[in-house]
């Protein structure tokens, strides 16, 4: 949700690319053999294509659902892997520890109010000339109408971008690389989807019976043979440090 100017552009679907997020993230990120911070790793699977698909060396993931990270530490088959409690505000870890920082659509779910401040940990945290990686869904298109009946997160998702506007504005970052793209999203019915998205230990959802019912009625709408299938929007921006 940037400012108005960019609206026709976020808006038309020539403008994006159709891909995969990982198949952009080993075009734009140049991981292999670096040091990674991955902030808000949910169930770690890009974290694994971190590793896996780019070559990470080492990668910290921060998670701060308790009960996910209590299943991160379950992990046995990534040893490159380091996963910590811990939100972005406020990192763990000694000035310019990382040549990479990653946030897999995860900025807007950090408090409006300690946005500006997660910026400056990411900022301290990162090599002079190290890569913020910044992917943030677009606010949107059928899947975001279907998604905000769950929760409408059009006021945070305006707030992340805005606080990386104030952090380029204020010289930390310097834009390098600015991305629309759309991924497919297939959900082969009601249960997958609630599993996915409301059933969920990081959020909290007010859906009582009534509630559901209407979601559900608007995901059943999309069904076809083979499940539900959304093309997503998403906004990639990659910012390097400055000194």
């Amino acid at each position: 949700m940037p400012s108005e100017s960019l609206r026709p552009r976020l808006n038309n679907p020539e403008a994006y690319r159709r891909c995969e997020e990982v198949d952009l993230l080993d075009a734009l990120l140049d991981a292999r053999g670096r040091r990674i911070l991955e902030l808000g790793c949910g169930s770690a699977w890009m974290t694994r294509q971190l590793v896996e698909r780019c070559g990470a060396a080492q990668v910290t993931a921060t998670e701060v659902d308790r009960i996910q990270h209590d299943k991160n530490l379950a992990i046995q088959d990534l040893p490159q892997v380091c996963f910590r409690l811990g939100g972005a505000e406020a990192i763990a870890d000694p000035d310019a520890s990382y040549e990479r920082v990653c946030l897999f659509k995860s900025l807007h779910h950090v408090p409006i109010e300690l946005m500006d401040q997660a910026l400056r940990e990411i900022h301290r945290v990162l090599a002079p000339g190290g890569l913020l990686y910044v992917s943030e869904p677009v606010y949107w298109g059928p899947f975001n109408e279907l998604m905000r009946l769950i929760h409408d997160e059009r006021e945070a998702r305006l707030a992340a971008f805005e606080s990386l506007m104030r952090a380029l504005e204020s010289g930390l970052f310097r834009l390098e690389r600015e991305v629309f793209y759309q991924s497919e999203g297939l959900y082969r019915d009601w249960e997958s989807f609630a599993a996915r998205f409301i059933h969920v230990t990081h959020s909290q959802r007010a859906t009582d019976s009534e509630r559901l019912a209407v979601i559900r009625a608007a995901f059943e709408r999309h069904l076809g043979p083979e499940g539900a299938r959304f093309l997503k929007p998403h906004r990639v921006d990659l910012l390097r440090r400055l000194p």
